[in-house]
């Protein structure tokens, strides 16, 4: 059986606001058409009752055409969640491998997002000098931004 990873979602409050985020901060790529998905059949694979919402996909930066994407969308009714924090149970983040964590933090504040931790490196035996913070989208879904010497 072949098995090939396709996507990572993330529910958003506002998908267009969410979208421009990460393509003007973290270089993703529209992967057009938007989708604007409802009736009995998303109802029945999601199972949400009256299931409806729009998104688009986003192609991640340096995967190539046929790399996975990030998918966001919003549901025509969100439920709301927590706020995520990092040793939360469940999906905790997206890491990006960046030249400069410093300059692309600023960045990412400016356009609305924030910081969780402080930057940090650390030598890990075996592997490589890390250097690396979490930080958040606008929403405050949490991004992990990283750089290995």
């Amino acid at each position: 059986m072949k098995i090939k990873y396709k996507h990572t979602n993330i529910i958003a409050r506002d998908w267009k606001k969410l979208t421009t985020f990460y393509e003007k901060v973290l270089g993703c790529t529209r992967v057009p058409p938007e989708r604007h998905l409802s009736g009995g059949w998303l109802a029945k694979g999601t199972g949400v009752k009256n299931a409806k919402f729009s998104g688009i996909h986003l192609r991640l930066p340096c995967l190539g055409k046929n790399g996975p994407t990030l998918e966001i969308y919003q549901y025509s009714k969100n439920k709301n969640k927590l706020i995520p924090v990092a040793n939360q149970e469940g999906f905790s983040h997206i890491a990006f491998e960046v030249e400069d964590i410093p300059i692309l933090l600023k960045k990412i504040i400016k356009c609305g997002g924030g910081t969780v931790g402080e930057i940090t490196s650390h030598k890990i035996e075996g592997v490589g000098y890390l250097t690396f913070v979490y930080a958040t989208d606008p929403e405050g879904n949490i991004i992990e931004l990283q750089n290995w010497k």
